[in-house]
């Protein structure tokens, strides 16, 4: 569990207020099981894995720290999986490495997972398939942030602002457009602006965006070497703990490689359930997120799943649909691979 550090007890965080005019309609039916269940195991285990060499789409936050864990802790070759990490910079860019087959898994954003779906952009390979849940929202660990000096200091102030986003038409995109609308702002009045999140903190000490959205480490960091300070918790009120990001692979290597899935699977839930302690995440933070050790110690933390749940991921596809960010639902059970979902 993330303790409470200095920024929550001092800073002052504008917490959003208000509701989104039409609840969200749940579907009736859902799909859940154990990541790496003994029933996923018992289905797949039996043999070597079609596949022992894969590479797999990352980015250097903290949502998918479950997947150093396991690479580093030897969690895959213990699957007999020799892995290489890419690095993205975010859920799009996954989603493309799975199409042209420079990636077997990737970690990425919900929303890119559904979006690419409904245009069937993933057809030649099958379709996208969900293979294990990542990461969900918690206040204070999904901000939009502003400069010391600026006059942005909660949602009304982006009225007609630029807000810096990692990716187009992501969670980033639809957390801000929720909130903005939940506050009584026209999310069609602000502009956003790519930059991978590393890069944040220059767009913003900059002045090329107004604002910026930010996860950790990244929030802590701008704080702490930059002066930042949060502007609005995208992770209250109509999006209040929002399932945020999982990881995927094509219809064309879950029908393939069965057992390299299933491998996969296993390997990753006993990361997600390691990163369940704060101090085995904290360890490995300044490895592959490039920041110091006590910033790495200040760093809020959103949740590590260790279930697939198509109830609770169509909470995100009816947001989509609300922000015009879908064009038709997507039935969120077909995309969910056997063992990890059922």
């Amino acid at each position: 569990m993330a303790r409470t550090v200095g920024r929550t007890a001092s800073r002052p965080i504008h917490m959003i207020v208000g509701t989104l005019a039409a609840i969200l309609t749940l579907a009736a039916t859902s799909g859940c099981g154990l990541l790496g269940s003994k029933s996923a195991a018992d289905n797949n285990s039996s043999g070597r894995v079609e596949k022992s060499t894969i590479k797999i789409g990352v980015i250097p936050v903290i949502d998918d720290a479950p997947v150093f864990i396991a690479q580093k802790r030897g969690y895959f070759k213990q699957e007999g999986l020799d892995v290489e990490l890419k690095t993205i910079q975010g859920g799009a860019a996954g989603i493309t490495g799975l199409i042209s087959g420079d990636l077997d898994f990737t970690f990425g954003n919900w929303v890119s997972f559904f979006a690419a779906e409904a245009k069937g952009a993933a057809k030649a390979v099958d379709g996208i398939k969900l293979v294990a849940d990542g990461y969900q929202g918690k206040n204070d660990m999904f901000l939009v942030m502003a400069s010391a000096d600026s006059p942005v200091k909660g949602p009304k102030d982006l009225a007609g602002k630029t807000i810096g986003v990692n990716t187009f038409k992501n969670i980033a995109e639809l957390a801000v457009r929720a909130t903005l609308q939940a506050n009584g702002v026209d999310p069609a009045s602000v502009t956003f602006k790519e930059f991978p999140f590393p890069d944040m903190t220059a767009a913003l000490t900059n002045k090329q965006v107004d604002a910026a959205f930010m996860v950790e480490p990244f929030i802590t960091q701008a704080e702490r070497t930059a002066g930042a300070i949060p502007a609005v918790d995208t992770m209250s009120g109509p999006i209040a703990d929002l399932p945020i990001a999982g990881y995927g692979t094509s219809g064309k290597v879950a029908s393939a490689d069965p057992k390299t899935v299933a491998a996969f699977q296993r390997a990753l839930a006993r990361g997600q359930q390691d990163a369940a302690q704060r101090s085995v995440v904290e360890e490995l933070l300044p490895e592959y997120a490039k920041i110091d050790k006590e910033t790495a110690g200040l760093v809020h933390f959103g949740v590590y799943p260790t279930s697939l749940d198509a109830t609770r991921l169509t909470r995100v596809t009816t947001l989509m649909r609300s922000y015009g960010m879908l064009d038709r639902q997507v039935d969120v059970q077909p995309m969910l691979v056997a063992g990890s979902g059922g």
